[in-house]
């Protein structure tokens, strides 16, 4: 069976030069972008924007930068990385995006094997984790008056804006839709990121097949407020190109999403009319509504047309207040290898845990082996770069795309169920899907954060459980997603409340082997920095296993000694919740 959309998907703008070039006719005085500069937004219009996109592609090229060359871009989202990304893509070249907060080792591994001849850096932050071995041609520098650490190529972003001496100077319009235009890495969930190659048709097919879908009607009247990081596929792709594709205001909003309080004082100024993000921000921003009737009206505002959620389920008691004041809620499914949305729910059919709704235009969807979920249409990639073992099986012979994702179709859509890689044997040789009880626990329990199932080699599965830290020293005692929720206070209220939940969570289980018989909650939070996060803020199972290898041996045996501080919950075979068995001090 094939899962396809019954809309043709129209035409595709040829490439991201004619975009530029179609939309700075069409806006010329409106704001394409704006940030936070001394407390206020500032933006730059099309015209303006597009002017600089001009002179940063002619000073390339006079330093020597010429079509397929690369780019690699390592700064958080801000007005110079935008421009320069699009002048390097409008030119014929190809722009690396990585992420800001890279260490010297990941970023001097990712820069090697991109063989990018140029960079472009944020600030001293980045620069100081460039490796100064390198054989950079340039090296720009989009902050000013910073320290150069002894780099001997280093350009500031300043020598790039200079007017053009050639007035006829244009970009490649002419570029091919197939020409790959963007390499992003993956975020890497089970292992070393991958280097995905996108061409121009990748990324604008994706918007011309949105053109068509009748819920999802954007124009140059939006206003986007948007935290989602560019080397990202959500961020980078789907929501920044969504916005200029139509002709959009996009803010960036100041605190780069890592404060809700932050994006809840930029709501006020932008009052956004679409919202893309994921379930744990929207959970923090529904928190501050409930402190007054003016918060909840002005983030409940009558022209928020619609919010995007991915990466995981919205919580339903979150979904549940948008739906009562009908503000539509979309959900979609995607990788970085499919440019990067495949499907969408409709907002006017019920939404269903698991259910990512159905192909866009011009995307077709089946299951091949183990329900193993494969895709074929105009946004999927060219292929890995560099990495023949990826590429070696990541096509099937009639050139449908792998996507490792594990599925069924439904008659609301496509349901997902989990990762393959994530699938796990135990020692009787059953298989555990981890993804199906670490749903239920976090939808359970809005105190946990993550719960991160395992058990392979094993013989039965066990659970780590890291727990919101933030909410729990702020408990809510009005609203919660189940009710009778103890809403504790402490982690060791929490251990007692969890007892009951997890025994609701295995009655939840259908098959008796895949029940956790133990979980350990731990005091501490995963982190980009430690590895346990991947930037786009989705958990590394692999790096959680390693980092808490010793925590998983004592759910086995209770034999370690833990320094950590943790609550051990044990669960006995008639599944139901114990007694705390072990409490392990500081």
């Amino acid at each position: 069976m094939i899962l396809e959309s019954n809309i043709k998907l129209g035409e595709v703008v040829p490439n991201i030069a004619t975009m530029l070039r179609n939309n700075v006719q069409r806006f010329a005085k409106q704001i394409i972008y704006q940030e936070k500069i001394n407390g206020e937004y500032t933006g730059i219009t099309w015209e303006d924007c597009y002017n600089n996109i001009l002179n940063i592609a002619y000073h390339l090229k006079q330093l020597g930068f010429s079509e397929g060359n690369k780019m690699v871009i390592f700064s958080r989202n801000c007005r110079a990385m935008l421009e320069m990304e699009l002048a390097v893509m409008s030119i014929g070249g190809i722009a690396v995006p990585i992420f800001a907060g890279f260490k010297k080792d990941t970023a001097d591994l990712l820069i090697k094997h991109s063989e990018a001849s140029y960079l472009a850096v944020e600030g001293e932050q980045q620069l100081s984790n460039t490796p100064t071995e390198n054989s950079l041609k340039k090296i720009f520098v989009f902050e000013q008056n910073i320290n150069s650490l002894g780099f001997n190529n280093l350009l500031s972003i300043e020598v790039l804006m200079k007017g053009r001496t050639d007035k006829n100077f244009s970009l490649n319009f002419n570029a091919l839709p197939e020409n790959i235009c963007l390499e992003m890495y993956t975020s890497g969930t089970m292992g070393i990121p991958k280097c995905v190659q996108l061409s121009h048709k990748n990324i604008l097919s994706q918007q011309a097949a949105l053109d068509k879908v009748e819920y999802w009607q954007l124009n140059e009247n939006d206003r986007f407020l948007a935290y989602l990081p560019w080397h990202h596929s959500f961020g980078g792709i789907f929501e920044l190109f969504s916005a200029l594709y139509h002709g959009a205001t996009y803010s960036l909003e100041s605190g780069y999403g890592k404060d809700a309080r932050t994006i809840f004082e930029n709501w006020k100024k932008i009052q956004p009319t679409i919202f893309f993000s994921v379930p744990k921000v929207y959970q923090a921003l529904f928190e501050l509504t409930k402190e007054s009737k003016e918060a909840e009206e002005l983030f409940f505002h009558s022209g928020l047309k619609f919010v995007f959620t991915a990466a995981a389920p919205m919580p339903e008691n979150i979904s549940r207040e948008f739906e009562k004041r009908k503000i539509p809620v979309i959900e979609g499914w995607g990788l970085t290898e499919t440019s990067p949305c495949c499907t969408l729910t409709n907002p006017k059919i019920k939404r269903e845990p698991g259910v990512v709704g159905n192909p866009i235009p011009g995307v077709s969807i089946r299951l091949g082996e183990e329900n193993e979920i494969q895709v074929k249409g105009p946004n999927v990639m060219l292929g890995y770069y560099k990495n023949d073992e990826a590429n070696k099986d990541i096509f099937t012979s009639d050139d449908w795309f792998r996507t490792g994702d594990v599925g069924e179709i439904t008659e609301k859509g496509l349901k997902l169920i989990t990762r393959k890689d994530r699938i796990f044997k135990l020692t009787n040789g059953e298989k555990v899907i981890p993804t199906e009880m670490e749903s239920i626990i976090q939808t359970k329990c809005h105190y946990i954060s993550f719960a991160v199932v395992t058990g392979g080699g094993r013989e039965y599965p066990v659970a780590l459980l890291f727990p919101n830290k933030k909410l729990i020293d702020n408990p809510d005692y009005e609203v919660s997603p189940l009710e009778g929720c103890f809403c504790p206070r402490n982690l060791n209220e929490l251990s007692h409340c969890l007892q009951g939940c997890l025994n609701d969570a295995n009655c939840g289980v259908k098959q008796k082997f895949a029940k956790i018989k133990a979980a350990m909650i731990i005091d501490e939070e995963l982190s980009i920095d430690k590895g346990t996060l991947t930037p786009s803020m989705k958990v590394a199972p692999n790096n959680v296993y390693k980092a808490y290898k010793a925590e998983l041996e004592n759910l086995y045996d209770g034999k370690n000694t833990l320094k950590e501080k943790v609550y051990v919950i044990y669960l006995n075979d008639a599944n139901e919740a114990g007694i705390l068995k072990q409490k392990l001090p500081a």
